[in-house]
């Protein structure tokens, strides 16, 4: 019996610790000069100048077509955008959010009266949920970009801060 427990304290320990393996990665690459994000395609490119360094499949807001235009309406932006923070403690594995809404958007929603919306990021998935596997469809988020986890970690430790982000239909 005390060997059975010893076991099950050991196995739970190694689980324990599995977590605790770092998210963040070191990248000693070519500099990403910038993001593009093409909805119509569902790919996101890393880029050297011309060069694409790597693409990826991404899944973006629950209603696609067309460009953000107010809080909630499941869209995710089309226009030119940067980096403007990280979030290593993202619910969403990690992420980079991007400056939306810019000075043009806000003028938009303004005049229409409705609120941009905000928080749009490059994110991973999150932890993973066997019921949430069975659950999930492509575009699922509220209007974000988003890759598997193992991929965030890669553009995580490649894109910095301030690195335009292009976002096409």
């Amino acid at each position: 019996m005390r060997a059975a427990f010893r076991l099950c304290v050991v196995v739970a320990l190694v689980f324990s610790l599995a977590g605790c393996a770092p998210k963040v990665r070191r990248y000693d690459g070519p500099t990403v000069t910038h993001v593009t994000v093409h909805k119509d395609a569902r790919a996101m490119n890393r880029h050297h100048g011309e060069k694409v360094l790597k693409s990826y499949r991404v899944d973006l807001g629950f209603a696609p077509e067309g460009d953000k235009k107010e809080e909630g309406d499941g869209k995710t932006p089309e226009g030119s955008y940067y980096v403007n923070r990280r979030n290593p403690r993202s619910k969403f594995h990690l992420s980079l959010g991007i400056n939306y809404p810019n000075e043009s958007d806000f003028a938009e929603a303004k005049a229409r009266g409705v609120d941009p919306g905000s928080d749009i990021f490059i994110h991973g998935r999150g932890p993973w949920n066997p019921w949430q596997a069975f659950r999930r469809r492509a575009d699922w988020t509220w209007g974000c970009i988003a890759v598997t986890n193992s991929e965030m970690e890669e553009v995580y430790a490649m894109v910095r801060n301030g690195t335009p982000v292009h976002i096409y239909r």
